[in-house]
């Protein structure tokens, strides 16, 4: 399937179809909102712009190289890193897992633990993932979920995981990128635990990996922040310059670039997913080189939407439908929908079908 130029892979497992069929469907509303269907993207005439203005020291900030530099700028390159950001993502079966897979004891509860890097209410990811939790206790009465918030992406989730599983969890979903490596080293210790991590690249026994492409939705909100401004400049905030980031920072470049291609778009990297001073240095800094859109892809997103508010420029946001914060610079938004997608998966675990895997739908 083609989509604004690009073939995108079809899975074609229930999980895939509720992701795919998810996506398309906020591509349209966004597309409904004002973005061009029939524009496709074109190639850059110059680099992704990077922030010239120095930042105080004290905060810290991680002013890093171009877009282009890291992933490339053509649309063979941005081709190029969108596989490499899905590489094993074909569906890989390595063994039937059949962990949480035995009927319950009357009034017994399967518990799952869920673990966030941030404030399950930072109107960002670890909200949405916190929401697609709760959604989970909605469709299965005997499921009882465990959560614990604001845990470092260090040596400090094992020890959240551990309590989890003394307290009977035995399917538990670290939802931030950074908790792959820990807990892949404590698997082996738990082999009648399911651990489905949220962006990892690999899958074993017991661990699988998942998560979504919103880059196309990215493409889309570009579209509509190059028809929006006014000085030809856009702002993206970012966190680390992971594959997931990089895909989503060049759709919507290119995006503003297939209805502007004159546009340029300046690139900032916090270092973290969720700093406040660090975003609000950001944004303000572009808007002093004149920006006029801005938008992010951070766990919290509230300082953001708010900044822009309050500067009187347009915000496009991610993870979740801030307009309330931003009920005049909100233009559109790329949101998660995680709750069918994770009952999806419990569903399969407790039926004794899934198959350990690596799925980007």
């Amino acid at each position: 399937m083609y989509i604004f130029g690009y073939r995108v892979p079809l899975f074609h497992s229930p999980l895939s179809r509720i992701a795919g069929v998810a996506a398309l469907l906020a591509t349209m509303v966004l597309l409904a909102c004002g973005a061009d269907a029939t524009s496709t993207p074109r190639s850059p005439a110059a680099t992704v712009a990077q922030v010239a203005t120095e930042v105080a020291p004290d905060t810290a900030m991680a002013f890093e190289p171009t877009v282009d530099d890291l992933a490339g700028g053509s649309p063979e390159a941005f081709a190029a890193a969108f596989e490499k950001a899905i590489a094993g993502s074909q569906f890989r079966p390595t063994s039937e897992f059949a962990a949480a897979a035995q009927p319950l004891a009357e009034g017994e509860k399967l518990k799952i633990g869920f673990i966030f890097v941030g404030s399950q209410r930072d109107l960002g990811y670890n909200q949405a993932a916190a929401e697609g939790s709760q959604y989970l206790e909605q469709v299965f009465p005997d499921v009882e979920v465990i959560r614990s918030e604001n845990i470092p992406e260090t040596a400090d989730v094992q020890a959240v995981m551990e309590q989890m599983i003394r307290d009977g969890a035995t399917i538990i979903f670290p939802t931030s990128f950074g908790y792959s490596g820990p807990t892949k080293d404590i698997i082996e210790k738990h082999p009648d635990v399911m651990f489905m991590h949220m962006g990892d690249s690999e899958s074993f026994e017991n661990y699988g990996a998942f998560f979504g492409n919103i880059w196309q939705l990215e493409y889309a909100a570009g579209q509509m922040a190059g028809n929006a401004t006014e000085t030809g400049k856009l702002g993206f905030i970012a966190a680390f310059p992971i594959p997931q980031t990089l895909l989503n920072v060049n759709a919507f470049h290119l995006g503003a670039r297939s209805v502007k291609p004159d546009v340029e778009t300046t690139f900032v990297l916090t270092g973290s997913w969720c700093d406040p001073a660090k975003q609000a240095t950001a944004v303000q800094t572009m808007i002093d080189a004149g920006v006029d859109v801005v938008t992010q892809h951070q766990d919290c997103t509230k300082t953001i939407v708010e900044a822009a508010e309050r500067a009187g420029i347009f915000v496009t946001g991610y993870h979740q439908d801030a307009s309330s914060a931003a009920p005049n610079a909100w233009l559109t938004g790329a949101v998660w929908n995680w709750g069918p997608v994770y009952a999806e998966l419990v569903k399969e675990i407790r039926n004794g079908t899934y198959q350990s895997s690596v799925m980007f739908a």
